[in-house]
């Protein structure tokens, strides 16, 4: 289905009139970015105008440059927190230079001195070993929208999550752009502009704000500091663009065609003076592979997305900010199929619509103490649709209809000064839910109620009572999941009807103090939490962290440790918590088993170090051991986009990572992140569904849990007249666990299809979809996507099964300035995704995903205008 023009007319109309209303009632959002001001001066204190002032950060590719007014004055605002080279020089002065370490959002203040020059010698800034490293007792990594905008990625729908897939150590890759923190499922927050967002922001669940308007990201992997609470496995600090201080309008339009007959634009805008700026994304997206199908080629995948943000600020005067933040997006797109659902006849769709208004304000009470306060309002509206004929939806019809609406208010104070560096503040948050659906089985060999004497389902309807199966000639099924039988419509059963409303709120107080003493930094926090849902929990969380710096070695070492209150996800929290321990496969809906989720309570240790080599090297390692008291989890309803929370009794994680930088020299640019992790969970379970499987007994690997991935991309700037560039991207990863083929004869139980898509064979047989493979005497046998453990050798936490290793190699190349033009540039751009085209899955009939191949070899050819 293509985008109508009355649909793109609409959108455009919507955008412009919520860009009007920003204007009127426009602020600056400093959220948590920091500021750097200050004046150029000579060495009789004269003020010296038109002098040029450059801040960059060699790791991030961070880089900023900007004049002193004719009072000497010059400001860089919305600074990411790092550690940054400052330059400065004028005509007939040398040049100045000094390192600025921002670590908070109160402004510093600086008064650069300049010499007059002894001679007319040119003078380059160069980066040293100190440039390159960082006295931070947490893990994290900082990404430049700069550098991020030439990695090669496959999907705009969720060009967020890849970018930290692809940048952030321990981050393990899964389905349509989600990915798994350092062990956790989904223990992700978002601070967008200093607005708390920790519900889910993959493509299935959420629209995403586009990467167009970020302009950094700091990704925390570690010891998260006090004021981040609810899900902090990791921590994602975004800044978006500001049109504050841009005298002169720019902007961009661009757009893009590729395989899937996928076609997006983009145009994007920024303009603003010393007290007011404005910029705006509008963003459209139309594709044939929307999703990761079950199949490798994409079947009944198509799909549309829009987006528009818009950021205004305002500076009336030195002491008061204020921000308004505006986002709206539409998605609507079909649930891809496999092919015996295509021969079905299957037609399930998704919409989702999403608003976001975030306004705020800031005090300077001194040069050392700023107030910040915000507040927002977020909505998340999703609707999932059945075929118009129940039963061409196959093993199972399901609709939804669900609200997930957040709304809060944030106030804190920060005051640095000396060697303290204070942060402290209050937070609180309702959340709204809002949850309608429908469910029923469509095919009767998925739970029937008697078995044959050959083993065979009994496809007899009118048999819903196992304990007559013995007077008709059957045998009871084992495995019949009881608390599904109502809802078996091939058994003249009715469709599960679910509909419940609730709220969740949430208070927090927070104060932290980060210390300098010397070499030594040190981070001495604590968090009280309250949360109020379907379940209740109080907690005191404390953080400390600790860094040293060893000069001359260039190295850090740092450890960390946090105590955390680990929240419910709130996506169909309330059907999930109403299914109780063992789900709905045992229990329908009575209140007397029903257990709401509960909030789990986290131990959380890092240590980790920094180690520089010259200005040519940097390597940044971490360690993590996580114990946690009631982990979390999804449980997703056969390979849809639905689906439900639920919680293990306990987990315990760890593993490593790693990221090797290397600073742009003559051009080229260079990391590679790799990361281990060992994902422990322990039963029982508590919500969800599980009816296709049966959930895993005792201790497992549960299937974010993954030996070893690595990233590598190289980046390399060529023939400046154009501004040319190459990327490339090398992805490694081991296979993440895969517990529904535990040995060679359960996938003998598969149908064609699923034996073809996992590529079973027997000998130099392959199973197709037309000839399935039923028995196999032959030793070499096997599946070419999947790891099935030999026969007798499967154990759920030592030996599980998994998906296969693959490699996937992604390229761009691209100009910046195809004319060589001065103002106004025409850009162009080509991307190849999956280079060789392997076949590869995520996933294979998990409980937790389902089934999604990567996306297949496919090109992508841009063109644009920017000013």
């Amino acid at each position: 289905m293509s985008i109508s023009i009355r649909r793109i007319s609409t959108f455009v109309l919507v955008g412009a009139l919520v860009s009007a209303v920003s204007i009127l009632v426009a602020a600056q959002s400093l959220g948590s970015a920091g500021t750097i001001q200050g004046k150029v001066v000579d060495s009789t204190g004269a003020v010296i105008p038109n002098a040029t002032v450059d801040i960059k950060n060699p790791v991030t590719g961070f880089e900023r440059t900007t004049a002193t007014d004719s009072s000497g004055l010059f400001v860089f605002r919305s600074v990411p927190q790092n550690s940054y080279h400052l330059a400065a020089n004028a005509q007939g002065f040398g040049v100045a230079q000094e390192d600025v370490d921002v670590r908070t959002s109160v402004p510093i203040d600086l008064t650069i001195m300049l010499k007059v020059a002894t001679s007319n010698t040119a003078v380059e800034v160069t980066a040293e070993a100190a440039d390159l490293l960082e006295n931070d007792p947490s893990a994290h990594t900082d990404v430049d929208s700069g550098v991020a905008s030439r990695i090669p990625l496959e999907s705009n729908t969720s060009a967020l999550s890849q970018i930290i897939t692809y940048s952030s150590p321990g981050v393990v890759a899964d389905s349509n752009g989600f990915f798994h923190p350092l062990g956790d499922h989904a223990q992700t927050s978002f601070s967008l502009d200093n607005q708390p967002i920790s519900d889910q922001q993959s493509r299935v669940y959420s629209n995403q704000i586009s990467a167009n308007a970020i302009q950094s990201m700091e990704l925390i992997t570690g010891v998260p500091s006090a004021e981040y609470g609810d899900k902090s496995s990791l921590v994602a600090v975004v800044t978006t663009k500001s049109g504050l201080g841009q005298t002169k309008p720019s902007g961009s339009v661009s757009f893009d065609y590729g395989s899937f007959g996928s076609s997006s634009g983009t145009v994007n805008l920024g303009v603003g003076n010393s007290k007011y700026g404005n910029f705006f994304s509008l963003n459209g997206l139309r594709t044939g592979r929307f999703l990761d199908p079950p199949e490798f080629q994409s079947i009944h995948n198509i799909g549309n997305s829009e987006t528009f943000f818009d950021r205004a600020d305002f500076q009336p005067n030195p002491a008061n900010t204020l921000h308004l933040d505006l986002f709206l997006a539409r998605s609507w797109f079909q649930a891809p199929n496999s092919f015996d659902q295509a021969a079905a006849g299957q037609d399930q769709r998704q919409q989702m619509k999403t608003f976001n208004v975030a306004p705020g304000w800031t005090h300077l009470f001194s040069s050392s103490t700023l107030l910040s306060a915000s507040a927002y309002i977020r909505q998340d509206h999703v609707q999932y649709f059945p075929s118009a004929n129940l039963f061409s939806d196959q093993p199972e019809t399901v609709s939804q209809n669900r609200r997930l609406q957040n709304s809060g208010v944030r106030v804190d104070i920060s005051h640095a000064k000396g060697k303290h560096n204070i942060k402290a503040g209050f937070q609180y948050s309702h959340t709204a839910l809002s949850e309608f659906f429908n469910f029923g089985i469509t095919d009767p060999t998925v739970n029937p109620v008697c078995l044959d004497s050959a083993g065979n389902p009994v496809l007899d309807p009118t048999i819903t009572d196992p304990s007559t199966c013995s007077s008709r000639g059957y045998v009871a099924n084992p495995g019949l999941k009881p608390g599904l039988v109502p809802f078996d419509l091939t058994r003249s059963g009715s469709l599960l009807s679910f509909r419940d409303t609730g709220a969740v709120n949430q208070e927090a107080i927070y104060a932290q103090d980060n210390i300098t003493l010397g070499n030594l930094s040190v981070i001495l926090g604590l968090r009280g939490e309250h949360y109020a849902g379907l379940s209740e929990a109080y907690s005191l969380d404390p953080r400390l962290g600790l860094a040293y710096h060893i000069v001359p070695s260039n190295t850090i070492l740092r450890f960390g440790y946090a105590h955390t209150l680990e929240t419910p996800y709130n996506e169909n929290l309330l059907l999930s918590s109403a299914a109780g321990q063992g789900g709905l496969a045992q229990n329908v809906f009575d209140p007397s088993v029903s257990i709401p989720l509960r909030s789990g309570r986290r131990n959380q240790y890092n240590a980790g170090f920094q180690q520089a080599f010259g200005r040519y090297l940097v390597v940044d390692g971490d360690y993590f051991w996580k114990y946690t008291d009631n982990a979390y989890d999804f449980n997703t309803l056969e390979d849809t986009p639905i689906a439900f929370p639920i919680s293990w009794r306990k987990s315990k994680l760890d593993g490593f990572s790693f990221r090797i930088s290397m600073p742009e020299m003559h051009g080229f640019r260079a990391y590679t992140i790799l990361g281990h992790t060992r994902a422990r969970y322990f039963n029982p379970e508590t919500g969800g569904l599980f009816f296709d499987n049966n959930p895993p007994s005792g201790v497992f690997r549960i299937d974010h849990d993954q030996a070893f991935q690595q990233t590598t991309n190289l980046q390399y700037r060529f023939f400046k007249r154009r501004d040319g560039w190459a990327a490339f991207t090398w992805r490694y990863d081991s296979g993440l666990v895969n517990g529904s083929i535990p040995d060679y004869a359960t996938a003998l139980t598969l149908t064609a299809d699923q034996q073809a898509a996992i590529g079973l064979f027997c000998g130099n047989v392959l199973a197709t979809l037309n000839s399935p493979i039923t028995s196999c005497s032959d030793p070499n046998r096997g599946a070419l996507r999947v790891q099935i453990p030999a026969d007798g050798t499967e154990n759920d936490d030592k030996n599980p099964p998994r998906i296969s290793p693959r490699h996937l190699f992604d390229m761009g190349l691209g100009f910046d300035n195809v004319m060589h033009t001065d103002r106004y540039k025409m850009t162009m751009k080509f991307t190849v995704v999956n280079l060789t085209n392997k076949e590869a899955l995520y996933n294979f009939l998990s409980t937790f995903s389902g089934t999604h191949f990567v996306t297949p070899r496919s090109y992508t050819a841009g063109i644009g205008f920017t000013f």
